[in-house]
């Protein structure tokens, strides 16, 4: 899998389970999710994503 791909991965499995969580566990899950969700929009403008940046450092190629 690329970078990409895990990228995507991740923010759905995030945003998945903040939804889940804050509709079982306690609401302020939520915010994970809204989190999540304007971190993916800033990153569609600014073209630099901090889950990207941990990716790279971990070694995952492009």
């Amino acid at each position: 899998m690329r970078l990409n791909e895990r990228l995507r991965l991740i923010a759905g499995i995030f945003v998945l389970a903040a939804v889940i969580l804050g509709a079982t566990v306690h609401p302020y899950w939520n915010y994970f999710a809204a989190f999540v969700a304007l971190n993916l929009v800033q990153s569609a403008f600014t073209g630099w994503c901090p889950m990207m940046a941990l990716l790279r450092k971990f070694g995952v190629q492009e």
